[in-house]
């Protein structure tokens, strides 16, 4: 069975090399290199850099209605298309190319969690369980049957960085397993259930900034769920603070957005409760301990944390 795959991040790795030890891989799709970090220097792909490792054919178009994309895709002659994470809707002529369709690796339990970050909404929106699911693509998004699926604990501590490997190794897994009996044919797809599904958006970088007007377990949460990206944060002096890792405290006296002392830490009084700062990451410094923050960041304790869109947006309004 020829297969090709199409994805682009690391969760897509263990997807990948389980394929290429089981069946033949034709080639792999991955996106473009895009500019990354402070240069802005073209960064590739984890699946391209994974390619040429393992010495397979691969193609990077900007979108899959490209002539060339198409024409290389139909080359490889593909039984099967495996994606994950590949970022790009698949048209009806790829997903009607394959004789045994187009499977997707989900990193959630479909319905719940339709959409492009699935790891982080479970974590943010205080799920105790999730897991990965094998699709057969259809039109929609995420929308198609399922094939077979594999749920897991998220631990009370574990970050969406931490979540999204051990699943990408769980997905694997279930994909292996299940393609010998779905192209027997015994294994037939489910319709989802529409009435139970939600849907996890597309992320920015600015998703991040924290409402203190929320519950402190709530932020607690966001900041695991947004670790290590897009990372939570808060403003302080005009410049941005993330964080990247804290915990929920019940008592807290004071308005939202203030800075107080919890032990040696410190502390942001949410609408209910504390959010205790234990590891934090100040613009262009390395990441600290949040008492060691303290000790270097003078009048912090007291303060009240400033809106960072405010900030921004009187920093472009500055002549």
């Amino acid at each position: 069975m020829n297969v090709v795959f199409m994805g682009s991040p690391e969760f897509a790795e263990p997807i990948v090399r389980v394929i290429a030890a089981e069946y033949p891989l034709a080639g792999i799709v991955t996106q473009p290199d895009r500019p990354a970090g402070r240069g802005r220097k073209l960064r590739p792909p984890a699946v391209k850099l994974l390619a040429q490792a393992l010495g397979l054919a691969y193609i990077q178009p900007r979108r899959l209605a490209e002539p060339a994309a198409m024409a290389q895709i139909r080359s490889w002659a593909p039984d099967l298309i495996v994606v994950a994470a590949f970022g790009q809707i698949l048209r009806r002529d790829v997903l009607e190319l394959p004789k045994f369709g187009c499977l997707n690796i989900h990193a959630s339990l479909l319905p719940r969690w339709r959409g492009a970050s699935p790891v982080q909404a479970a974590i943010a929106h205080g799920d105790l369980e999730t897991g990965v699911t094998v699709m057969r693509m259809d039109a929609g998004l995420d929308t198609g049957p399922i094939i077979a699926q594999r749920s897991t604990s998220i631990g009370p501590t574990e970050t969406g960085g931490q979540l999204a490997e051990r699943l990408s190794h769980l997905g694997a897994e279930l994909l292996i397993e299940s393609l010998p009996e779905y192209v027997a044919g015994r294994l037939v797809p489910v319709p989802q259930n529409e009435i139970s599904a939600t849907h996890a958006r597309i992320l920015r970088k600015d998703d991040g900034e924290l409402d203190f007007s929320r519950p402190a377990p709530e932020l607690a949460n966001l900041v695991r769920a947004y670790d290590p990206w897009p990372a939570t944060f808060f403003a302080w002096r005009g410049r941005r603070v993330a964080i990247f890792q804290a915990h929920a405290e019940a008592e807290g006296d004071g308005a939202p957005g203030l800075v107080v002392k919890h032990g040696a830490l410190p502390a942001v009084v949410a609408s209910s409760g504390l959010l205790v700062l234990d590891r934090v990451q100040p613009a262009g410094k390395a990441m600290m301990k949040g008492d060691d923050f303290v000790r270097g960041a003078q009048g912090f304790i007291g303060s009240t944390l400033e809106s960072p869109r405010r900030i921004a947006s009187d920093s472009k309004r500055k002549p």
